[in-house]
This record gives structure tokens, C-alpha cells and sequence, in this order.
């Protein structure tokens, strides 16, 4: 049986296609093998360790340079918190001006050339925010604040660095970046850090999925995770291990065929480590390439199910998915379908099942007109993130400049905290403290 998130009654019916396509394209190697708790939570200790993420993860050390009101309902805040090193993350914190009690989070992951900036993290935070939620934008390192230009889609993470043994250690800075992220926002007084969701799109739905299997005791249990643009964790030599993202994708998978089964094993693996702690939701389009390029529409999803529940033992939290007919590369989790899906992990303060029914929507490539707000070039075709339905609640845009996190006088006078180049030397040198420590342990 096709597993697909259900439509709520009275609720527009989900664009889904069933495709009755045989199974004979998954490779016999792609069989999962039982794995128990035990061998499970060593995986994901050794998964860390091939990345290079910090274990223990370090202090947040958070800072709050400024608050500003956005409208009645909502404010943002300008924060800075620690990753890797000691570098830190700029972030545009989206918070509700009248919380009811305790609220949800969640944490927004960028594709490939996005940013805080970018119109889907900003659409996202100030509607979610709008519902009674915490939400915590950031830049990747490489973009924007976190460029030595501060560009967006600078793309600075994708060039090779001269000396660097293991360009998955880029990755794994970028999944310990999500990581820090769920710390923070589970930091704030006002947060139930029962009720923290993660949604990423394209490249950030990759460092979504490894970042929550991989998260240890120092994170909280991540309740609810959206993919969109993404999830399909394929197998050997197929998209993730093949595509020209070296140094965010590429290596950081292929850092994982240890695993158990090799490379086809990983997709599997990394589920049933996610699946530990709550269920995850993949919103996709059929003419996606990223998705489609491996002939991965819900065939492969359905094998997948299959082999995570014998991975695990379970069938508990196996990835829901949502296909919309004719749609491309786009982030949708500001629609009705993911609001809807989220108000069920999370349960917003401030809306209803009914009233997320009866929200009018707009297209993307409306409002972005309307505020000027920053779309990648090419994306704001109907196919693509221009033609996403969001849902309309009147939301302003926000410049560049309110956009901003650290106040740029600080910033011009170091930006090694922040930026890649401030993080290269010290990424060098703990390869070279490494390579020092395997050879004197080797005469």
C-alpha cells in the first residue's frame, strides 16, 4: 500500500499520483539488514565521528543584539550563537508578540544559495510565528554574513579548499549548524522543547535528515520534520553521491558507507535513526529532477518504508509523502497541506485545523513582487517556488538591512567568527592535529 499524507475533510484534495511502476529499478543490494537499538546508536556515534561533528556540541553562548517589531503579532530578533570552533551563526529569530504559554519552534534549513534573506525562510518565519511559534532562521556558512562579501548565493562552501583532507567536514559544519539551531531555539524560556520541528529544502533537506538522525542526548527529541526538495536518500553512486555539491553533499554522504550494507544502506539507516524520535513528512514534485533523476517517485519511497521498518524493527514514523503533479524544485512547507501537517505535531497557539482551512492563500510570485524580498534567480517561475499556494495572511516583507544580525561595524572589524575563511585555518589545523596523532600512535 502507497502511503501519502491524507487531505483533511473539506480540505482541497493533495495533488498525488500514484505510479504503478515495478520495484525492479532498486539494485538487490539495496535489501536492509535487522539492526538493533545497541547497533543503531553506535552507528550514529561512529556517523558524528566521520563528520567531524563536535561531541560534546559546544556552548551556545547566545547573544540577542537587537529587537525589532515586524507588526502587532509578530517581532524579530537579532541573535548570534555558537557552532564549530567557536565561530558563530547570525540569526533572524521570528517570535510571537503574545505567547500563550509555552509554544512550538521551529528551525528553517536553506537550500543551495539561500539564506535568512531569502523569501521562504522569511515567508516561513513570520507566518509561523503569526501561528504562535518560535522560528529561527540562519545563514549557511558561505552566505550572506557568513560570506567574506556578504553575498547571498555566494556559494563560497562549494569551492574546493586547498589542504583540506576531508571536504566532509564542510557538511558536517553545516549539519552541526542545524543541530546548534534546535539547541537554541529548545534554549528559550518561552519554548516547549517537546514541540521543535526542522524543515529544510533541497540541500537543506539533506542536513535536515542527518542532522536529526545523527542528534544526541544534548538534543532535545525533535518532534516533527518536513523535506521538501528532497529525502530521497538514494543509493551508491546515484544523486547525493554524485552531484557537483562536493563539499556539502557529496562527501558527507559518501563519508557514511560504512554502514552496514554499504552505500544503499545509508538511505535506510539514517530513517530508522530519525525515527527514534517522531515522524517526518516529505512534500515533492513530480517533475522535480533532483527527485525524479533516479526514477525516485513513490515506488522508491515505498521500498524505502520497507527497508527502514527492517532496519528498525518498526513501522512507526516511516516518512509520510505529498507529490504534487507537474510541480519542480520548491520549498512547500508554507502551504496548507504542511500547515495543516504541522499543527498536528506541533499545535499551534494561535490556529485551528478549521482556520488553517479557511486561510485565503497567495502565490509566491506575488508577494515576492509585492515586497521585493529576495527569490534566486529563475525560481519564480509558476513550476517552481513562484507557483507555491502560501498561505495569505497579509505578511510585510523585510529588507536586507532589518535582515541583518550583526550590527555591520562589528562585523567589518572581525569577520573571522562568521565567515569561512575564519573557519578554514582552524578546520586545517585539526586535520593536521589528527594526521600528527594517527601517525605518533603508528611509529
Amino acid at each position: 500500500m502507497i502511503s501519502f499524507a491524507k487531505p483533511v475533510p473539506g480540505h482541497r484534495a493533495l495533488c498525488v499520483k500514484v505510479f504503478a511502476v515495478a520495484f525492479a529499478f532498486l539494485p538487490a543490494t539495496a535489501r536492509a539488514q535487522s539492526l538493533t537499538s545497541a547497533q543503531l546508536e553506535s552507528l550514529r556515534v561512529r556517523a558524528n565521528q566521520a563528520l567531524f561533528i563536535d561531541s560534546p556540541l559546544p556552548p551556545l553562548a547566545a547573544h540577542t543584539f537587537a529587537a525589532l517589531p515586524v507588526n502587532d503579532n509578530v517581532r524579530i530578533e537579532h541573535v548570534t550563537y555558537a557552532t564549530q570552533f567557536g565561530q558563530r551563526v547570525p540569526a533572524i529569530v521570528y517570535v510571537p508578540t503574545h505567547p500563550r504559554s509555552k509554544v512550538p519552534a521551529i528551525v528553517v534549513v536553506n537550500g543551495h544559495g539561500g539564506d535568512k534573506s531569502s523569501w521562504y525562510a522569511v515567508y516561513t518565519g513570520l507566518l509561523y510565528a503569526t501561528a504562535g511559534a518560535i522560528v529561527v532562521t540562519y545563514d549557511p556558512i558561505g552566505e550572506f554574513e557568513r560570506s567574506v562579501t556578504r553575498a547571498s548565493e555566494a556559494g563560497e562552501h562549494d569551492k574546493p579548499i586547498p589542504g583540506l583532507a576531508h571536504p566532509e567536514r564542510v557538511g558536517g559544519l553545516m549539519i552541526e549548524d542545524v543541530q546548534q539551531a534546535v539547541r537554541y531555539a529548545a534554549s528559550r524560556p518561552e519554548v516547549d522543547s517537546n514541540r521543535i520541528a526542522v524543515v529544510g529544502y533541497s540541500m537543506g533537506s539533506f542536513h535536515t535528515i542527518l542532522a536529526t538522525a545523527l542528534a544526541g542526548p544534548q538534543l532535545p527529541k525533535i518532534r516533527a520534520v518536513v523535506l521538501s526538495g528532497g529525502g530521497n536518500l538514494d543509493g551508491a553512486e546515484q544523486y547525493w553521491d554524485t552531484g557537483h555539491a562536493v563539499n556539502c553533499q557529496a562527501a558527507p554522504y559518501r563519508a557514511l558507507d560504512f554502514f552496514p550494507g554499504g552505500g544503499d544502506a545509508r538511505g535506510p539507516i539514517l530513517y530508522a535513526l530519525r525515527a527514534r524520535s517522531g515522524p517526518t513528512l516529505l512534500m515533492n514534485g513530480t517533475e522535480d529532477s533532483l527527485i525524479t533523476k533516479f526514477n525516485e517517485l513513490e515506488p522508491f519511497f515505498v521500498s524505502l518504508r520497507d527497508r527502514i521498518a527492517t532496519v528498525s524493527g518498526s513501522r512507526t514514523n516511516l516518512p509520510e509523502t505529498i507529490w504534487y503533479e507537474h510541480v519542480g524544485h520548491r520549498p512547500s512547507f508554507m502551504d496548507r497541506d504542511a500547515a495543516l501537517w504541522l499543527n498536528k505535531q506541533l499545535h499551534f497557539p494561535n490556529w485551528t485545523d478549521a482556520q488553517i482551512a479557511a486561510f485565503p492563500t497567495i502565490k509566491a510570485a506575488d508577494w515576492v513582487t509585492q515586497t521585493g524580498v529576495r527569490i534566486s534567480k529563475g525560481y519564480i517561475v509558476e513550476q517552481k517556488e513562484g507557483g507555491i499556494n502560501a498561505l495569505d495572511l497579509h505578511l510585510p516583507g523585510l529588507t536586507r538591512e532589518q535582515l541583518t544580525a550583526v550590527p555591520l561595524d562589528q562585523w567589518q572589524k572581525d569577520p573571522g567568527p562568521y565567515t569561512l575563511p575564519g573557519w578554514i585555518p582552524l578546520a586545517l589545523a585539526a586535520e593536521s592535529t589528527a594526521s600528527s596523532s594517527v601517525q605518533s600512535n603508528h611509529p
